[in-house]
This record gives structure tokens, C-alpha cells and sequence, in this order.
């Protein structure tokens, strides 16, 4: 039977391009795991946890001998060490017995001289008992009257303020699991404490700061720049989210099953704040009608990603240019000033909207090369800071926006380490008792007070409050 070369060669060219698109395919998905396997917390999104091992050193011996960095405290940097005190506790005075030439009696020899040194160390700890015996008494018309215990005192015997406080520090602050801090009161307090007892402690203190969230919550909406960020929490075993809103003076974390725009309703501060709003560009947040500002730690992570996986020029200079603009603004502000000459400001814009024209220019489309998922997330990059360039840069402008969102990322990220210590929480009521209690630690620390003391007044009524800022 004769050979139809004609149809032959019809299905070798229908294999042919077949295969091509296979090909691409192939490329493409090859191009995805390459700019994954390359991702790192420096040049994306990812957090530094995930970097596990792998992570370099900050900078090796050789690095520092180069730069003559010795390890340890660095020429001008405050020092902490321990000072003598002019009042010590305890004076113990030592004196040698005898002569260590003729071994003569020294009982009664002359002082010549005396050489201090001062040990700090902590006192016996032990339990301190109270006891409150309330009187009943009789009055001369009649009426018996017995006096009111204090609010401490709950019970015939039960755990006082300090021992709340402290427990309160522990599991929040501290992030310490129920069960070892059970062991440590034990241990180093002589304490038996009950697990259970300790979860009702805490629960206790999360749902006595209603007042101090609604007065952080209202401050907050009141201050002309503040953070927002983000971040899951297993919680009721399913994903929550835990939602912040704070500034260098006030902390608010709350934890809600929603992540978007329903969820930030329950910071209550987003939704009627009117000053500048700082984020990383979550679409939720622009959905409010309020300025907007964007983190330039994010925008430059992902340059250095286009650095990285497509080694575009551009974006390197970009990185450069935001961190002078960072520069131009501390320097600024050192020199007392609340805004940029005028020239300077229109220089530093020139040169931003030249870069990105350049980044366009290298990225017209968003994947039709082998490396087409970073040349679509550079596409994608350039096109969102020529778009935003206004959020992007409003810090040239409004000096009481910061130049990135790291205050938010910082006062989440406890969140992340306790999740990884503790576990999860187990009710919405636990997890919501932890945001607030570790809300209230979080901005007396911002505002320099005694967080345990702080912490005592949750139980003794005297909750502690920040106070309202004086008008500028």
C-alpha cells in the first residue's frame, strides 16, 4: 500500500506544534520554579522564618576584619553594665585574721584601707501571705456593720494581684505554654498553681480592658499617621486573622474570622481616622476614603526580586533612589525642618519617574518569554508605582509618614512566635483575651511605664490608660 507522504507529513506537523506548546509550557513552568526556588525574604514577601537554615550570616569574619568591626558593643553605642549603687542592701565587712608575713592576730590591727565590691543577686522568693480579717462590729443603736474585704481578696484563700500580674506577663509576653509556667511557679516561687486557674487568670485580665481598647482605639483614629498590617492565626481550630492598627505610642490587635474589610471593622479605627493610612497594599485597606501610604521595605523587596531573577538595572537604581529619599527626609527633620526644598522635591521626582519610564520600557508585557513569571510580576511592580506613585512617595511630602509599615509588621509579629510556641488558641474568646492584654503590655512598653505594675492595676481597678497627647 503506497506511503501518503502528504498526510505524513500533516500529522508530523501537527506533532511538531505540539510539542512546541509543550515546550513553552514546560519553560514556563520551569521559569516559576526557578523564581521560586530563588525567593527569599530580601528580595519577596516571605517571611524570615521560612528561610529556616539556609539564612546567611549577617556579616562573616572576614567581612568584619575588612571593616575592622570587632564583635560586641561598637565605638558609640550606649553600653549596658552593672554601676555600684550608693545605698546597698546588706554592708558585709570582711577582715583577715591574720598577718600573712609573721602570721601575728589582726583582731586589733589598724585599717589601712578598704576595696568594695558589690554583688547583685536576688533575694529569697517565697510566697507572701496576707491575711484580711474583716470585723463585724455592733453599733450602740443596734445595727451590726462588718467591714467590706478588699477587691483582691475573692476568696479564703486565692491568688493576689502580683501573682496575676505576673502570669499575665508570663503567657502574653513572654509567650510561656500553661504547663511550664505551672512548673516554674512551682519551682521558683514554691507556688502550686493549677493550669485551669492560670487560663482563667488570663481570660480574666482579656476581658477587663474594654476600656483601655476603646481609648487606644479612639486615639488611634485621631493620629496623623497609622499602621496596618495583617496576619493568620489558628484559631477555634480553623484561620483567623489577627488585625493591628498602632503607632510609636499605641498598640490595638484584634482577632476576627474575616480577613478583609469586615475584619478590619473590628480595630474601629480605620473606618473613621482621617489621617494617613500606612499599609503594604492590601486591597482592603484602599477600599476606605482616607490617604493612603505604602511600605517601601515591600516595594524594595520586590525590586531586588526583578534584581535578582531578571537582572534589570533599573530596579536597582530604584532600590538606591528610595533609600536617598529616605536619607533626604531624616536629614530633614534632623535639621528641624517639615518639609524638603522645593528643588530637591522636584529632583527626587524626576529621577522616580524616570526609573519607572525605564522599567516600563524593559517589562511591556506581563509574559511572553521563558522568564515569564518574573517579567509579569516586574510588569505588574512598575505599572502599581507609576500608578501609585502618590502612596508610594507620600513621605516626601507629609513628614509624619513613615518611610515603610515595619511598626505594624513589629508589633504583630509576637503574634507568629506565639502561635509557633503555644500552639493555637482554642476559642475566638482566648485569642481576642491575648490581642488585648498583649495590646495593653505593648503601648505602656511604648510609653516607658511599669508593665507589671500595669498589669496589677487590671485586678486591683486601677488600670492603667495613656495619656491624651497635648495639641501641637
Amino acid at each position: 500500500m503506497p506511503v501518503d507522504w502528504e498526510q505524513v507529513a500533516a500529522e508530523r506537523g501537527v506533532e511538531i506544534e505540539r510539542l512546541q506548546v509543550e515546550n513553552t509550557e514546560l519553560k514556563a513552568r520551569l521559569a516559576k520554579l526557578e523564581e521560586r526556588m530563588g525567593q527569599n525574604p530580601r528580595n519577596s514577601s516571605m517571611p524570615p522564618s521560612a528561610e529556616g537554615l539556609a539564612k546567611p550570616p549577617s556579616m562573616n569574619r572576614k567581612a568584619r576584619r575588612a571593616t575592622q568591626r570587632r564583635p560586641g558593643k561598637q565605638p558609640g553605642q550606649e553600653g549596658s553594665y552593672l554601676v555600684p549603687v550608693e545605698h546597698p542592701d546588706e554592708v558585709v565587712v570582711h577582715a583577715p585574721a591574720s598577718c600573712t608575713r609573721c602570721g601575728a592576730d589582726l583582731a586589733q590591727g589598724e585599717v589601712e584601707g578598704s576595696e568594695s565590691r558589690q554583688v547583685f543577686d536576688l533575694p529569697a522568693v517565697r510566697p507572701y501571705v496576707t491575711e484580711h480579717q474583716m470585723e463585724t462590729r455592733r453599733c450602740r443603736c443596734g445595727c451590726v456593720t462588718k467591714a467590706e474585704a478588699p477587691r483582691e481578696a475573692t476568696a479564703p484563700a486565692c491568688y493576689g494581684p502580683s501573682i496575676r500580674a505576673l502570669t499575665c506577663y508570663l503567657a502574653v509576653y513572654q509567650h510561656l505554654p500553661y504547663d511550664r509556667m505551672r512548673r516554674l511557679f512551682a519551682d521558683v516561687f514554691g507556688i502550686g498553681i493549677a493550669e485551669g486557674t492560670l487560663v482563667a487568670i488570663v481570660k480574666e485580665a482579656g476581658g477587663a480592658l474594654g476600656l483601655f481598647t476603646q481609648v487606644v482605639a479612639d486615639l488611634l483614629a485621631a493620629a496623623p499617621a497609622v499602621h496596618f498590617d495583617e496576619t493568620g492565626a489558628r484559631t477555634e481550630g480553623s484561620l483567623h486573622w489577627v488585625h493591628v492598627a498602632s503607632t510609636s505610642l499605641y498598640t490595638l490587635l484584634v482577632c476576627d474570622k474575616r480577613r478583609g474589610k469586615a475584619g478590619m471593622e473590628a480595630l474601629s479605627v480605620i473606618g473613621r481616622m482621617e489621617g494617613v493610612a500606612v499599609h503594604d497594599g492590601w486591597a482592603s485597606y484602599k477600599s476606605y476614603a482616607v490617604l493612603h501610604a505604602l511600605c517601601n521595605a515591600h516595594h524594595a523587596r520586590e525590586l531586588q526580586g526583578v534584581v535578582d531573577n531578571l537582572s534589570q538595572d533599573w530596579a536597582n537604581e530604584l532600590i538606591d533612589l528610595l533609600v536617598d529619599m529616605k536619607e533626604a527626609v531624616e536629614t530633614a527633620k534632623a535639621a528641624g525642618r517639615t518639609a524638603l526644598a522645593p528643588g530637591d522635591l522636584h529632583g527626587l521626582r524626576v529621577r522616580y519617574g524616570t526609573l519607572i519610564a525605564r522599567g516600563q520600557r524593559e517589562n511591556p508585557c506581563g509574559g511572553c518569554t521563558s522568564y515569564a513569571g518574573a517579567k509579569k510580576k516586574a510588569h505588574n511592580l512598575v505599572l502599581r508605582l507609576d500608578a501609585h506613585r502618590n502612596e508610594v512617595l507620600r513621605f516626601l511630602t507629609d513628614f509624619d509618614v513613615p518611610w515603610d509599615n515595619n511598626q505594624a509588621e513589629r508589633d504583630i509579629r509576637m503574634v507568629k512566635l506565639q502561635q509557633k510556641i503555644s500552639g493555637s488558641w482554642r476559642t475566638l474568646a482566648g485569642a481576642q483575651g491575648f490581642c488585648a492584654i498583649r495590646s495593653y503590655i505593648s503601648t505602656m512598653n511604648k510609653h516607658g511605664a511599669d508593665v507589671i505594675e500595669g498589669l496589677r492595676g487590671v485586678f486591683t481597678g486601677t488600670l492603667w490608660l495613656p495619656p491624651t497627647p497635648s495639641p501641637a
